[in-house]
């Protein structure tokens, strides 16, 4: 669907007892950040409403929220969402699911793409590589239980690199710091200085939703709920896809 219809499409659902512009405040984990500032901007277009977003690691999000920082709108990993509204930080019920993920495998632009076909070739991957790349995110949390799973935890320990929180791995595997590396697929997909490889074999895959919430100390609440609408109505599928993610 071309972006003028998606507008189209989605205005009718957003706009009727909206009357003023609002700006809405959001802090968003970065794995749907190409996704969502597509979204954002037809949505801009088509409400009046205005949208500012700060994008950084799961790690920074949870420390600004424990901080106090005040925003509209949280979007990250779903439990994560679940976490917040237990903690007081995001408002009950009002978590949407968004946009969901898997995680993928990337080397250095111009590099030989590594076997990843099956468990047993991702195994032959990682004890040959000299170095590994992976998130503090949702991402590097199931890698590690992946390395667990292939009996190979012992044995990549000394190869790992995390990076910090809100640096993507493709940052590590562009500079030549790794070898190889796995992060959300989205997060990998578009970065410049690498080549994508694929996601995880299908016996290794574990898809990551990520979800809206309202902050719940949001000043526009009624504003970010409109937004959430436009970025997970039927018509926004298609930009979602484009991205590496799957509709939620």
């Amino acid at each position: 669907m071309k972006p003028a219809a998606i507008v189209a499409a989605a205005s009718a659902l957003l706009l009727s007892g909206m009357a003023e512009a609002a700006e809405i405040q959001v802090l968003s984990t970065q794995a749907t950040q190409e996704a969502y500032l597509e979204l954002v901007a037809q949505f801009q277009k088509a409400t009046g409403h205005k949208v500012a977003t700060v994008f950084t690691g799961t790690l920074n999000v949870q420390k600004r929220l424990a901080d106090g920082e005040a925003y509209d709108l949280i979007i990250m990993a779903g439990p994560a969402i679940d976490e917040q509204i237990k903690l007081g930080k995001a408002a009950a019920g009002s978590r949407v699911d968004f946009a969901k993920s898997g995680t993928g495998v990337a080397v250095r632009k111009g590099a030989a793409k590594p076997d990843i076909g099956s468990a047993g070739a991702l195994k032959k991957t990682l004890l040959a590589a000299k170095s590994i790349g992976y998130s503090t995110g949702p991402s590097g949390v199931y890698m590690q239980s992946v390395f667990e799973k292939l009996g190979i935890a012992g044995e990549v320990r000394g190869k790992l690199k995390q990076t910090p929180s809100g640096v993507f791995v493709g940052t590590l595997i562009a500079s030549g710091e790794t070898e190889i590396g796995f992060q959300q697929i989205s997060e990998l997909v578009h970065f410049p200085g690498i080549d994508y490889v694929g996601p995880l074999p299908g016996e290794l895959q574990r898809m990551t939703v990520f979800s809206a919430g309202i902050h719940a100390g949001a000043k526009q609440a009624d504003a970010a709920k409109a937004l959430v609408r436009f970025i997970t109505a039927p018509a926004a599928a298609a930009v979602i896809r484009k991205h590496g993610l799957e509709p939620a």
